[in-house]
């Protein structure tokens, strides 16, 4: 059974969203369930701060033991910050993908686009649990 926490929003490619105490900006990675499909992650490519992304557009991608994959920017937004300690250790997001396995920090263009995301029981449909 996958960790899915409340309070976050989710996507259809397995990225969730957490809101930070900045207006307008939030902490993008990907759900437990993710990281469990993925399995050993051994390395992540992601973009530079300043960086934007339209929805759904490809940011960056994770490389695991079983496959490559690309990740999803969930929304519109601009790049404010990426994790820099997936440089040196990318099986944070297999250890703690909520917590120090974080990706980026985005600037979302408009919040509107948000409504379209799932919440905590959506997701766990989503996926089967």
């Amino acid at each position: 059974m996958s960790d899915i926490p409340s309070g976050l929003l989710y996507t259809p490619e397995h990225e969730y969203l957490r809101k930070t105490d900045e207006e307008g900006v939030y902490t993008v990675g990907i759900t437990d369930y993710a990281q469990g499909e993925l399995g050993d992650v051994v390395f992540i490519e992601l973009p530079a701060a300043g960086d934007a992304f339209d929805k759904m557009e490809s940011f960056g991608t994770i490389e695991a033991v079983k496959a490559v994959s690309d990740l999803f920017c969930p929304v519109k937004a601009e790049v404010v910050e990426t994790n820099a300690g997936l440089d040196d250790d990318p099986s944070l997001v297999n250890s703690d993908p909520y917590g120090a396995g974080w990706m980026l920090r985005i600037r979302v263009a408009d919040e509107a686009d948000l409504a379209g995301l799932m919440d905590q029981d959506a997701y766990a449909d989503h996926i089967g649990e």
